[in-house]
């Protein structure tokens, strides 16, 4: 469910929320052999011991040591989730250190999905789902989630601070699953899955000021009334003059899903339109794009996947690429449907190597049925 990582020397890595040794999920390398082909090397085991993190869906995100961090939706001292450093040592192998545990506290967020992010100075930044002072949350658990930073003590120790709370007002967002991205000022934007005027999920930017407070704005309400998009999952892109790019599960023209792009309009206001909605119902077309965030070639053309849609009977997810045209019309490609036989079910999005190759991952399917990494070449 997340999305691969590439290092240096062109080995790819991610994670499994089940299998390995415990059954609780993996992380997971893949390199390519001299002769042709892949190997597949498991770093570590999650495992359910009251100690370590399991069911892990961020990515991961190297530091400029070669060390990889992620997060874990469930485990931890407190069964809500932790956030997790892998150390690589001589001989290959890989040691994983527990660096958080969330509480799910007025202080603490719950349950992390998205990947994290790492500031100029070495601190990291991601969402929970739960956790914080949110009031106005639906269903049960700690409140509506929480945007945090974590920070690396002089003692070695990260401790985490909360730099909001969802669910402070009626109208606001709810259950961020999406990760975060900074702009070249140092604003953090990200998604949040439900909440908003009208109970869509939003768009958010925070702005750091002074004492060390951010202050959170809502720079869109999702309104699937007016065929906008329904529901983000996935976190945000920026593409080189600093508009916004998502998705949303449902929503669009056809309640497939939808591609959304917002535009700086002054003042801090942005403007949101959607430029693709994705029709299953026609063609090879995709729906329901889930965790994967977009990204962008040198051209500007915008890449990802579907969890399902494609050629009837299966409809078993594809990947796609948009391309916008005269008159601001993006038209879509699909690069490969999903029957089985190849994958099924891409959940994540996909990445590129230097030589214009996509890869990525399916959740189900493949030679075993538990999913498999691909490679697409053009």
């Amino acid at each position: 469910m997340a999305t691969l990582v590439f290092d240096k020397a062109g080995n790819l890595y991610g994670v499994t929320n089940s299998g390995g040794a415990f059954n609780y999920g993996t992380v997971f390398e893949v390199s390519r052999n001299a002769g042709g082909g892949w190997t597949e090397k498991t770093l570590h085991n999650f495992n359910d011991n009251g100690k370590d993190g399991y069911n892990a869906y961020g990515s991961l995100i190297f530091d400029a040591s070669g060390n990889l961090y992620g997060t874990s939706y469930s485990g931890g001292v407190n069964d809500l989730g932790t956030v997790y450093e892998l150390i690589p040592r001589a001989g290959g192998t890989w040691g994983e250190k527990v660096l958080y545990n969330f509480a799910g506290t007025s202080g603490s967020g719950a349950y992390p999905f998205g990947n994290l992010v790492f500031d100029s100075k070495g601190n990291l930044y991601g969402t929970t789902n739960k956790g914080g002072t949110g009031t106005n949350c639906i269903g049960s658990g700690p409140a509506c989630g929480v945007v945090y930073e974590l920070t690396r003590g002089s003692d070695g120790v990260w401790g985490e601070r909360v730099l909001y709370s969802f669910g402070a007002s009626a109208t606001d967002g709810a259950y961020p699953n999406g990760g975060l991205v900074f702009d070249a000022t140092g604003n953090l934007y990200g998604v949040a899955l439900g909440g908003g005027l009208h109970g869509a999920g939003i768009v958010l930017e925070l702005t750091p000021g002074a004492g060390g407070r951010w202050t959170e704005k809502d720079l869109h309400d999702f309104n699937p009334a007016a065929l906008d998009g329904n529901g983000p999952y996935a976190g945000l892109v920026f593409d080189k003059v600093g508009n916004l790019y998502g998705t949303t599960i449902d929503g669009g023209d056809y309640d497939d899903g939808a591609v959304y792009e917002l535009t700086p309009a002054g003042n801090g206001n942005w403007t949101e339109a959607v430029i693709f909605s994705f029709n299953s119902s026609v063609g090879f077309g995709g729906k329901n794009p889930l965790y994967g965030a977009l990204i962008l070639d040198a051209a500007g053309n915008v890449y990802g996947t579907t969890s399902a849609g494609g050629p009837e009977p299966g409809l078993l997810g594809t990947v796609f690429e948009l391309t916008s045209g005269s008159g601001g019309v993006w038209t879509q490609t699909v690069l490969v449907n999903f029957d089985g036989s190849n994958g099924a079910a891409p959940q994540a999005g996909v990445v590129f190597d230097g030589r214009g190759n996509l890869y990525g991952t399916t959740f189900e399917s493949g030679f075993y049925g538990m999913g498999e990494v691909f490679e697409l070449a053009p």
